[in-house]
């Protein structure tokens, strides 16, 4: 029988960024008024900037009282191989404009399963994308990254979860 290796370290920059670009789910991580909350989002990103889409609340409310954010991203095949990166950035709130436009055409490009939340789909449309993207309300934003950070582990081992 063969002994089972572990290994577990630090992601390098290019591992980070294969992480962030496999990924279509992250948490936003913020804070104000002495109040810190973490929430899912689907997400897309280029290398730069965490794009998102969302309605008004709590997150969106908290983000323009204080813009600094955390946002992490996992891939976890089971509890002794995972990728996980943590990234530090501002929030910039994207009314109208060419960026507004640039950041919708980046989430209507990612790649999406088959089946997916309602919440991933801009427009009612989806998988079909209006090219007037004015027309797609709610909230887009972005995270303008500043710092990034990951880890890993990885087993030789299978590992099976009892039900």
């Amino acid at each position: 029988m063969k002994k089972a290796t572990y290994m577990f370290g630090e992601l390098n920059t290019d591992g980070i960024e294969t992480l962030l670009q496999l990924q279509l789910v992250g948490r936003i991580g913020c804070h104000a008024k002495g109040v810190t909350y973490v929430v899912p989002i689907s997400y897309a990103y280029d290398g730069a900037y965490i794009y998102g889409h969302t309605f008004e609340g709590m997150k969106v409310e908290m983000m323009r009282i204080n813009p600094k954010i955390c946002f992490q991203v996992d891939d976890t095949a089971d509890l002794s191989n995972w990728q996980s990166a943590v990234l530090w950035g501002e929030f910039e709130e994207l009314a109208e404009g060419p960026e507004r436009i640039l950041a919708l055409q980046q989430l209507m490009e990612r790649k999406l399963p088959l089946i997916s939340s309602e919440t991933m789909h801009l427009t009612s449309q989806w998988p079909f994308n209006d090219e007037d993207v004015s027309k797609i309300s709610g909230v887009v934003f972005r995270i303008r990254v500043t710092e990034k950070t990951g880890r890993f582990e990885k087993s030789t081992e299978k590992h099976f979860f009892a039900s």
